[in-house]
């Protein structure tokens, strides 16, 4: 990664740490208030870029099963850098899929080697080791520079 990658990569994961210890709540993006997974990461983004790329419409807990679309999978291919998993590094953004056949809908920070930032029910965001949650990865995206963000 360039210098300026780096620099953002260090940022994303200062502004990840940041919300540890903040309760769950879904659908809330509110740092040390409350938040999801998707929470975590429109946090992250509005401090970084200053404002979110787009409205995100209410969600219920079991949105993707019943829609079976791949709402986060979508937006991160409109909003992110998509990054091959082998090259994941700290400050991207994981997706993560429960089974193989539903659509992707966790999302975690990779804080460093073999550990990320994630919001899940019952628990406060936390930074955790991959564990189990490495042969769940559905996509890898990176922030865009600020330039090139979309």
């Amino acid at each position: 990664m360039s210098a300026q990658a780096d620099i953002l990569a260090a940022r994303v994961v200062e502004e990840a740490r940041r919300w540890i210890g903040t309760p769950y709540l879904h659908q809330a993006s509110l740092c040390g208030v409350g938040c999801d997974c998707l929470g975590l990461v429109r946090g992250i983004w509005r401090s970084v870029y200053g404002e979110e790329p787009e409205a995100v419409p209410h969600y219920s807990a079991d949105w993707a099963e019943a829609s079976g679309i791949e709402h986060l999978l979508m937006a991160g291919h409109r909003h992110f850098l998509p990054v091959d998993a082998g090259d994941m590094a700290a400050g991207d953004v994981v997706l993560f899929r429960w089974r193989a056949h539903w659509p992707a809908k966790h999302l975690g920070v990779v804080s460093g080697e073999g550990s990320m930032i994630h919001a899940h029910a019952g628990a406060v965001v936390a930074e955790v080791h991959f564990g189990i949650w490495a042969r769940r990865i559905a996509q890898v995206f990176r922030f865009p520079p600020p330039a090139e963000r979309g």
